[in-house]
């Protein structure tokens, strides 16, 4: 699997404006504006991205199969 990332257009925005508008900023970027890099007396300390569909549900990649907590009848040993 080869993963790309396409450069789209970011905005730089100091921490206390972003946490003056963080809700405003959130849907700005899940709406398909641009990345935003939060930054710290100019020093980056995050980055607001959006999360693509394919990355968020996990359903379906963990399955119990059988009883996972009972003792099982056979003898092993540990190396």
């Amino acid at each position: 699997m080869v993963m790309t990332m396409s450069m789209k257009r970011e905005r730089a925005m100091a921490a206390a404006t972003f946490k003056a508008t963080c809700l405003a900023v959130l849907d700005e970027v899940a709406a398909g504006g641009p990345t935003v890099l939060v930054t710290k007396r100019g020093r980056p300390v995050a980055r607001v991205v959006p999360v693509h569909a394919t990355e968020a549900p996990l359903d379906g990649l963990i399955v119990a199969s059988g009883d996972l907590v009972s003792p099982i009848d056979e003898a092993w040993e540990s190396a």
